[in-house]
């Protein structure tokens, strides 16, 4: 098996700080350097559409739900674990672009829905096939059976985490 970057990082703990870091370490590392190996070659598609990293998170989950694709605010939140100014920030910028709308919740003044627009759905078609293709490029050289056991343990520890869908 070759060696990554994080190898030569944890080794380096170890000798300086022996029995300290451990797999938490690596994990956290390795995990976040797949992200970045990841969003890089999508971040540069999402801005040939003139879309940052954040705005097309909440465009595809939006269009993820399907028709009438909307959700509240605060589920958007949570899904990107954005905090709430966070993400009234990149709605205020998607509003502006005119990709989506805001509803008021006729049942509950205090709340309020988030549609996608007609063109916001386009656009949101467009930036997932981008950003796919642009990720299944960059996972070319590794093999299904080693990406589906990578998408089962990481999925392991993230339900030990307590990252759980809530019903």
């Amino acid at each position: 098996m070759g060696r990554d970057t994080v190898d030569e990082i944890a080794e380096a703990w170890d000798r300086e700080l022996p029995g300290v870091v451990g797999a938490e370490l690596e994990l956290g590392k390795r995990a976040a350097r797949l992200a970045a190996l990841l969003t890089a070659p999508a971040e540069v598609q999402l801005a040939r559409l003139g879309l940052t990293k954040a705005e097309y998170d909440i465009l595809a989950i939006l269009r993820s739900t399907g028709e009438p694709y909307r959700l509240r605010p605060s589920v958007l939140a949570q899904r990107l674990a954005l905090t709430s100014g966070g993400t009234s920030n990149v709605l205020r910028r998607l509003t502006t672009a005119d990709l989506i709308e805001r509803d008021a919740d006729p049942s509950d003044a205090r709340s309020s829905w988030v549609r996608l627009s007609a063109r916001g759905v386009a656009v949101a078609e467009e930036a997932v096939r981008a950003a796919s293709a642009a990720q299944a490029a960059a996972l070319r050289d590794v093999a299904p059976g080693t990406a589906r056991a990578a998408i089962d343990a990481l999925r392991e520890v993230l339900v030990a985490l307590g990252d759980t869908v809530q019903p």
